[in-house]
């Protein structure tokens, strides 16, 4: 491997040396770009200017680009002293975070930089993350906008400070242990070791990888260098609306992993379903509808609206296992058949425990609702048994 022309001693730490980095490469720099021609030559070549000679390096671009973006980096990659592969995506699985973890199952170092391409990240910085992984024994380390010596100031405008601020406060408010020592988990500029990602665990959607990585690798040990948010060298910014919805759609699927946060979910989803579900009520008796078949058409407004959050909010990931068609006749089935099992219930408490209406009421709920809940897992997001003919082929 041919180095950069500048030594590890430049930077004043002794840990980065050949002998306590190994082969074959000490860091993995993982960029995913998506339409970034006009930057990448000019992030090469100031990665090649930051990156000691002591330090073994090598670059992995995993595009999703539809310009030019893959030729460009060939021909700026000719001038650069390490090795770097463009990794060309036809079908961009998971956004950004899923480029990263195809590039993370790629990597061949001890350590793994991901980075954007956009400058607004300085190269000059890469070196200070494994450094300052190497000097504390940190698995994670985070370059953050938040610490002392570290400022936003190259994200535009109020509105974009206070969706960032917000972002990060809603994080950590879900994930106070998991986000413990990081005081920007939106951040994308961040080094961790190899040996603590299980590329199979991870489900990335969206841009913010990092949230992903903390959330199920749980690195043990954290460390933070400051650094200044810059200005966007070329090109337009990816961050848009929609961006922002996945982002919502990954929190709550990151949150909800376990199988009771999954149950308080669908709870908190099913007691909104009775704002349609009244609506309706009210709209059909007042159009001169009798209450009692009002009421079962009005049901299928909460129906309609229980399935939609669920299906965007709690089992995005699962939604592939089945036809859309089957799904919903399938949930639509459940929510039904929990009116007719809910009332010999109630009557069953009532006339045979000599409970109240009240209390056998609402042990009648509880005991649908945890039934629902297990039958619409099993029954509607599960993946579907394979016939006998499909698993021999």
């Amino acid at each position: 491997m041919t180095t950069p022309r500048t030594g590890a001693e430049e930077l004043g730490d002794p840990e980065l040396s050949a002998a306590s980095l190994a082969e074959p490469g000490a860091v993995t720099v993982i960029i995913p770009t998506f339409n970034e021609s006009g930057n990448v030559r000019e992030l090469l070549h100031r990665l090649t200017e930051s990156v000691p000679s002591r330090l073994p390096c090598e670059v992995v671009f995993v595009d999703d680009s539809t310009d030019d973006t893959p030729e460009v980096i060939r021909s700026a990659a000719q001038d650069c002293p390490f090795p770097v592969t463009v990794l060309h995506r036809e079908t961009p699985t998971g956004g950004l975070g899923g480029a990263v973890v195809e590039g993370i199952k790629s990597a061949g170092s001890d350590w793994i930089v991901v980075m954007d391409a956009d400058l607004q990240h300085p190269p000059a910085l890469v070196p200070e993350l494994v450094a300052s992984g190497e000097r504390s024994g940190a698995d994670l380390v985070v370059a953050s906008r938040y610490v002392r010596g570290g400022s936003r100031e190259g994200l535009a405008g109020g509105y974009r400070i206070a969706v960032s601020r917000g972002a990060t406060w809603l994080t950590k408010a879900l994930f106070p242990r998991r986000l413990r020592g990081i005081s920007d988990p939106m951040s994308g500029f961040f080094a961790i070791r190899r040996s603590v990602v299980t590329a199979d665990v991870l489900k990335p959607l969206g841009y913010k990888i990092l949230l992903e990585l903390a959330v199920r690798c749980r690195p043990e040990r954290v460390a933070e260098v400051p650094f200044v948010f810059q200005e966007r060298f070329a090109g337009e910014s990816k961050s848009t609306a929609k961006e922002g919805m996945r982002f919502l759609g990954h929190l709550v699927a990151l949150r909800t992993a376990s199988p009771a946060a999954r149950m308080l979910a669908f709870g908190l989803i099913g007691l909104t379903g009775f704002v349609p579900n009244l609506i309706g009520l009210h709209l059909l008796t007042a159009g001169g509808m009798h209450y009692l078949p009002a009421e079962i058409v009005a049901n299928q407004f909460g129906v309609v609206w229980n399935f939609l959050l669920i299906e965007v909010l709690l089992f995005r990931d699962r939604r592939g296992h089945r036809h859309w068609a089957d799904r919903v006749g399938r949930f639509a089935l459940l929510a039904n058949a929990d009116l007719l099992l809910r009332i010999p219930l109630i009557a069953l408490f009532v006339g045979w425990l000599e409970m109240a209406v009240l209390p056998a009421t609402t042990l009648a709920l509880l005991m649908t609702f945890v039934l629902r809940f297990a039958a619409t897992e099993a029954l509607v997001y599960l993946p579907r048994q394979r016939s006998r003919s499909e698993r021999t082929a």
